[in-house]
């Protein structure tokens, strides 16, 4: 979240929209966008199950804990890449999306 949030008039710059979601509470989820400075929009207290059920995100059933799972969006509204986590690595990188964002742009992708 701190990655996205340190380059986040970068992709205000480009029309991305960033937005995340968490299964923690209010409180808990609060202090962590406290913490990071975040400013753009977290949703809170997702259910763990029912998240993993929609978009296929790894989860383990003892910590209910649900691993990173990211999504670039098209304008469109359909998903262009999805990075699923499975462990403490793997996810995306906020200075990588916005290359790929702007090598789209470039290529004409994203008119849909």
């Amino acid at each position: 979240m701190a990655d996205f949030q340190s380059l986040s008039r970068d992709f205000e710059a480009e029309e991305i929209r960033i937005i995340a979601g968490s299964v923690d509470p209010i409180e808990k989820a609060r202090e962590t966008v406290d913490k990071l400075g975040v400013t753009y929009p977290v949703a809170y207290g997702l259910d763990v199950e029912a998240l993993s059920g929609i978009t296929g995100a790894y989860y383990e059933k003892e910590r209910r804990f649900l691993h990173p799972t990211s999504f670039l969006i098209r304008p469109n509204n359909k998903i262009e890449v999805a990075c699923y986590s499975s462990g403490p690595i793997g996810r995306f990188v906020a200075k990588d999306v916005l290359s790929l964002v702007k090598f789209y742009k470039s290529r004409g992708k994203v008119k849909e």
